[in-house]
């Protein structure tokens, strides 16, 4: 099961000129629908004066989440360009967004195809590209009688805990690769029973615990 990819660490940022037209383009890590709308959004205040904010998306790892915008500019010039420079960094859960700025100067169809992929490679040569892992976040409700069980066994199955609640009962979110998930909570299950994981293999069910998936990241 393939549950890595590669994507970029935080915003970044690139821009091309040609014959007086100014070429801006923002790139995002971004992971569901929502993020790259916000992003877009946030780029045309901050441009609110200009005409195109062409842009471009791959989403998830299966590869058929994605989309080339060409925001007005003539039809295979912007977004196309765009993706297929997020296709030529190998990344993806990336949003790319080009502002244009007319020069005054007509640049033709293979001016414009130039300068929408050089401003979004630029963006991509000025971040910082990292490797993830997928990962599935589990969320653990438990009584507080299982609070040692629980905490010792998150922390011996070395599993990052992404957000913790201590109510009325304890409410823990770990993190567990994707390709890992199997093995990984029947362990999980065995430390917070008291069991050995040779003598529970089917454990399902523990008086006191509730888990359950919660997403994807």
């Amino acid at each position: 099961m393939k549950d890595t990819y590669k994507t970029l660490a935080a915003p970044s940022e690139g821009e091309f000129k040609d014959r007086g037209s100014k070429f801006i383009t923002y790139a995002y890590p971004v992971y569901t629908e929502q993020d790259w709308q916000d992003a877009l959004d946030e780029v045309k205040k901050m441009h609110n004066k200009a005409r195109h904010f062409c842009y471009a998306y791959r989403l998830g790892l299966s590869g058929d989440n994605f989309r080339a915008n060409d925001d007005g500019e003539p039809s295979g010039t912007a977004g196309k360009p765009m993706l297929g420079q997020i296709d030529s960094f190998e990344l993806s859960n990336v949003f790319a967004v080009c502002v244009r700025y007319f020069g005054g100067t007509l640049l033709g169809t293979s001016g414009l195809i130039n300068a929408y992929r050089a401003a979004t490679r630029i963006a991509f040569e000025n971040a910082e590209i990292i490797e993830k892992t997928v990962e599935d976040i589990y969320r653990l409700t438990f009584d507080y009688a299982l609070m040692s069980n629980v905490m010792n066994s998150v922390k011996g199955g070395d599993l990052e805990m992404v957000n913790k609640d201590f109510g009325t009962v304890g409410v823990v979110d770990i993190a567990v690769r994707q390709s890992e998930i199997e093995e990984t909570l029947r362990r999980l299950r065995a430390g917070i029973a008291g069991t050995r994981i040779e003598e529970t293999p089917d454990l399902e069910e523990i008086d006191g615990l509730k888990m359950e998936y919660l997403e994807t990241r």
